[in-house]
């Protein structure tokens, strides 16, 4: 304690908290360093170029494995896969006619050896019938150019064709198949087809579909007209108990044009018809 009169001890300077004076910046604490060496070094070293000579050897830490593909990372765009599908095998009521139009294909994502056929009975006797073999090469997102040959048999003298064309989805997912062919003597011909998926449900679905052929010159033999030859068009109504199996009912409605519609005339057939069809939708 302090007695009376006794003098009053000079005060001491208060220390500021650490926590309260302000953190010297990384300019400050660099200021007083030495940069004369950094000027010497060599940055271009150290993006990239040669190893020196003592870097660590990365196959000597390797334990004797070797670089190479890890099982069951690949990716699958190399895989070789198949399809079989009977997009209308039916009956129609008017000619007791039974047709079949399918296609298969097998390989990978880009190449595929693809397969198509288009025919049926009619009157107790083959139809006009056509069988296509093709090599599909994939050119862009959703289409494919196609190259190969066709086959035409029943009604008349066999016909053989080179055909190239493409297929793929347009806008609003459309299926389009448009093939030019090349037969006999340099006969022309052209084939447009186009299907569509209307989804009432999932399983519950409309397919119009519409083709169109045409020819550069008179076949009397095959009853073919130079022009536009006949028009096909469809609506069939399927319910896919499963996605593979499809029951439908439908109706067609074919028109032979022109020269091939007096072919057909003089041969005492109509140049039009509509049918009832049932029918299904199979693929493996």
């Amino acid at each position: 304690t302090r007695q009376a009169g006794e003098a009053k001890p000079p005060a001491q300077p208060l220390q500021e908290p650490a926590a309260a004076r302000p953190a010297t910046t990384s300019h400050e604490s660099m200021a007083g360093m030495d940069h004369s060496q950094t000027h010497s070094m060599d940055m271009g070293s150290m993006q990239g170029g040669a190893a020196p000579p003592d870097a660590r050897d990365a196959d000597a830490y390797a334990d004797g494995l070797i670089s190479g593909p890890m099982p069951g990372m690949d990716m699958a765009d190399d895989g070789l896969y198949g399809k079989l599908l009977l997009d209308k095998f039916e009956y129609a009521d008017s000619d007791r006619a039974l047709r079949l139009d399918g296609e298969a294909w097998y390989g990978g994502d880009n190449n595929k050896l693809w397969l198509k056929a288009d025919g049926g009975r009619a009157h107790g006797r083959l139809s006009a019938s056509r069988i296509e073999l093709l090599w599909d090469r994939n050119v862009a997102t959703y289409w494919s150019t196609q190259l190969g040959i066709r086959h035409d048999v029943g009604e008349g003298p066999t016909r053989d064709w080179a055909a190239l064309g493409v297929h793929g989805l347009a806008p609003y997912w459309f299926e389009v198949q448009a093939t030019a062919y090349v037969g006999q003597s340099g006969r022309p011909a052209a084939r447009l087809k186009v299907d569509y998926e209307l989804l009432f449900t999932q399983r519950l679905i409309l397919q119009p579909n519409l083709e169109i052929n045409l020819y550069g010159k008179d076949d009397p033999a095959r009853g073919i007209g130079a022009g536009l030859s006949d028009i096909d068009f469809g609506m069939r109504l399927r319910y896919e108990i499963r996605r593979q199996f499809a029951p439908y009912l439908g109706v067609a409605w074919k028109r032979k044009l022109g020269k091939t519609a007096d072919f057909a005339r003089a041969a005492g057939q109509e140049a039009q018809d509509t049918q009832l069809v049932v029918g299904l939708r199979m693929w493996f």
